[in-house]
């Protein structure tokens, strides 16, 4: 619940920042004049950033169990199932979290986390990881997911998605009704903006999504690093089950998961700017260079 009010207060106080700055530099004046009012602007990109990704975080296990076709283990009916679903609740305690909901899903080797609240979140884990890896390694996959839990991965992300998409929603509208006041000097502007507004809020959109979009991936790369220390911890300090699961990973094909998910799973990706996880290469230099 903290970290709701915080996501809360954060998106509040960056719609404050936006107005006093813009107050500051003369943009409400210029805007103001030309017919946009800041702070209606305000109020939507307060929305628009807000309401998409708050929307997204609380609806986000039923779609996982949705688009993953996830078997549910609530009453485990073997061995196996027992043993995972023992292995949550063991890794849940040391961490201090409430029992997430344990499911498995077809598919190549892959697990994620998911949960708008760390007490009631979920760990998921596929057929292909318990089938291709040592009791040892998928344990350390699952600490590694229940880190992410205990680290409130799921709200932080998405708190930072949404910080990012209030900016991209107040400046490619300023930055278009600028635009449109410029083509369209002299006008009656009483008919409301132009196609120079509309185009160019368009295009910023999308280019701004993108640059948003490398932000979100950033700071998704450094939750990686630390939930694989995470891990490392709630194995009582074992780093090598870690080390081989990720080796192992880098010598897998990478199950996909749906894009509801996909930033807390545990696949390897490249390096890029848009990959969600860092090189397998960097996990592991990273693990075995810890003090």
């Amino acid at each position: 619940m903290k970290r709701i009010l915080l996501f809360v207060l954060t998106n509040v106080m960056v719609v404050a920042v936006l107005g006093i700055v813009a107050s500051l530099l003369g943009v409400n004046r210029f805007l103001t004049a030309n017919g946009l009012n800041l702070g209606a602007l305000l109020g939507f990109a307060l929305i628009m950033g807000f309401g998409g990704a708050i929307i997204s975080l609380l609806i986000s296990k039923p779609m996982a169990k949705w688009t993953s076709g996830l078997h549910m283990i609530d009453n485990p009916q073997t061995p196996d199932e027992a043993w995972i679903v023992g292995t949550v609740k063991k890794f849940a305690d040391r961490a201090g979290i409430g029992m997430p909901e344990v499911g498995i899903f077809e598919g190549e080797p892959n697990a994620f986390a998911t949960g708008a609240f760390k007490n009631s979140a979920l760990v998921a884990v596929s057929t292909g990881l318990l089938q291709n890896m040592t009791r040892d390694e998928v344990e350390a996959v699952i600490g590694h997911e229940v880190a992410h839990i205990a680290n409130g991965d799921m709200v932080t992300m998405t708190l930072i998605q949404g910080v990012m998409n209030t900016f991209v929603v107040f400046l490619s509208r300023v930055i278009g009704y600028a635009v449109d006041s410029f083509l369209r000097r002299g006008d009656d502007r009483s008919s409301g903006p132009g196609i120079g507004y509309m185009i160019t809020t368009v295009v910023l959109d999308i280019v701004l999504g993108f640059a948003a979009a490398i932000v979100v991936a950033w700071f998704s790369r450094q939750r990686e690093f630390r939930a694989d220390a995470g891990s490392v911890e709630l194995m009582g300090g074992q780093r090598q089950p870690m080390v081989n699961a990720l080796a192992r990973l880098g010598g897998l094909p990478a199950g996909e998961l749906p894009k509801s998910v996909e930033a807390m799973g545990i696949t390897g990706n490249i390096g890029k700017l848009f990959s969600t996880h860092p090189p397998i290469e960097q996990r592991i230099a990273a693990l075995q260079n810890a003090s």
